[in-house]
Formats: structure tokens, sequence, C-alpha cells
């Protein structure tokens, strides 16, 4: 089965950075796709950024210029790379993917009901 682990969180001075890791198994291809999503006390999930299958990326608004996403296919694994971090980038970080062939929907990552796998969660906590 597909399990996701997410890693890399801690606790950062407003500025600083962090990168997240999420390290995927069980996909049977290489065609997955990811998302990152966070969710802060009192606050609804949002959308962080996602990668493409194709490696295309997708950065919320609000995070352009200061977020990254990547993915290292020969590990499986997608990094959220997150410079001049706020405190209102506090929040549980969670990544995510819809099967591999769910891929194909045009902006899967708005969609919770197609999104089956989630990781655990890596806290953020900026100060």
């Amino acid at each position: 089965h597909v399990q996701l682990v997410e890693s890399g969180g801690g606790s950062v001075q407003a500025g600083g950075s962090l990168r997240v890791s999420c390290a995927a198994s069980g996909f049977t291809d290489r065609n997955y796709c990811m998302g990152w999503f966070r969710q802060a006390p009192g606050k609804e999930r949002e959308e962080v950024a996602a990668i493409e299958s194709d490696g295309k990326t997708n950065c919320a608004d609000s995070n352009k210029g200061r977020f990254t996403i990547s993915r290292d296919n020969a590990k499986d694994t997608v990094h959220l790379q997150m410079d001049n971090l706020k405190p209102e980038d506090t929040a549980n970080y969670y990544c995510a993917a819809p099967e591999s062939f769910d891929c194909a929907i045009p902006f899967w990552w708005t969609q919770p009901q197609i999104i089956k796998y989630w990781g655990q969660g890596t806290q953020v906590t900026v100060s």
C-alpha cells in the first residue's frame, strides 16, 4: 500500500528556512503527483504547493517566491523548501497524493475527494 512519511519540520525564527520532505512508498510507478497542505489551529486546511507527474509545480499565491516544491524521482521523495518563513506559516504540514492515475485530473490538489493518501504531518513553528 501507499505510505507517505514527512520529515524535516521544526522550529525556526521568522525569516529563516526549513525544508520538509515526503518520502513515498508503495506506488507502482513514478507517475505519482504530490501536494503539500497545511493546517493551523483554528484554520481550515489549505493547499500549499503541488507537483505534477511531469514535474510542473504549483504554489499558492501567498507562498510564491518563498516556497519551492521539487521531486527526487530516484528517491521517490518530494521536498518543500520554505524560505523567508513568517509566523503565519506556522502549521502542521502534510503531504498527500491521489492515485497516480488521478494525477491527470486538472487541479487535483483542490479536490479532496480524490486525495487518497496522507502523511502523518510534520509541525512547522515560526516565531
